[in-house]
């Protein structure tokens, strides 16, 4: 027996999140198939972070157990050509013996786009948030930081995913205006230990009303005070977000 780890990249607008769920196509599901046709075996599949419906991940980290010989290549090759065109493995590792992508992870950092441009981009409505004002990305940057460093979250959580407790430590939060080949974007990337469910979307959504000029720079660290989700800004749509790296001690 032993533990594999693997780094994944997938375009989460087909897929109805990360975990398994009856009838839907979910890229548990998804990666689980692909083992099952490399090696025969069932496996239990673990992801670092389980994304939410139309949410993509640039480098996902996934482990399993498997009694498989094949070797980290074969297995990167095989998983490949079983995968389907949205999903990718970009690296296999061997993992010490029980290491669990969620347990071991020390922290995640995420990134969200927005298209601020005065032109709509019918190739990026899957990727970026379309907001139909130019934002105020300095003012964004500013309100950030009045979330840095260790609170009570609980005004920046949706309803859905019960937690022991609300408290996170957030080590950066950057906003800033980007070139891509598409065009400009605003970017937004967020680090933390941890993340409650909805965090990342509702602190973008918070940030937005800033870059809009309709909340002073400090509001985000009042809301954040006052632990009432009520207070906070709308949840930003998930396909504007994107799991951009998770941190281990190995």
């Amino acid at each position: 027996m032993r533990t594999v780890r693997l780094i994944i990249a997938y375009d989460g607008t087909a897929f109805f999140g990360w975990q398994f769920q009856t009838g839907m196509r979910t890229v548990q599901q998804t990666m689980a198939e692909a083992i099952r046709a490399a090696s025969g075996e069932d496996v239990t599949v673990v992801s670092a972070g389980r994304t939410d419906t139309g949410v993509h991940a640039l480098a996902q980290v996934v482990s399993f157990v498997t009694e498989s010989a094949l070797s980290n290549v074969s297995w990167r090759r095989a998983l490949n050509h079983y995968l389907p065109l949205d999903v990718t493995v970009l690296e296999v590792a061997d993992a010490p013996d029980g290491f669990h992508a969620i347990v071991d992870s020390r922290g995640k950092r995420y990134r969200y786009l927005i298209n601020d441009g005065p032109r709509r981009d019918v190739f990026a409505r899957h990727y970026a948030w379309r907001v139909w004002q130019s934002l105020d990305v300095a003012a964004m940057d500013g309100a950030g930081e009045g979330l840095l460093g260790t609170h009570d979250f609980a005004a920046f959580q949706n309803a859905g995913s019960s937690r022991q407790t609300t408290v996170r430590t957030v080590r950066d939060v950057l906003v800033e205006r980007r070139r891509f080949a598409e065009g400009d974007r605003v970017v937004v990337e967020i680090e933390a230990d941890g993340f409650l469910y909805n965090m990342v979307r509702n602190i973008v959504g918070t940030l937005v009303e800033v870059g809009k000029a309709k909340r002073p720079v400090d509001w985000p660290a009042t809301i954040l005070a006052g632990r009432n989700r009520r207070q906070a800004g709308m949840c930003a749509p998930a396909h504007g977000l994107y799991l951009l790296q998770v941190f281990y001690d190995l």
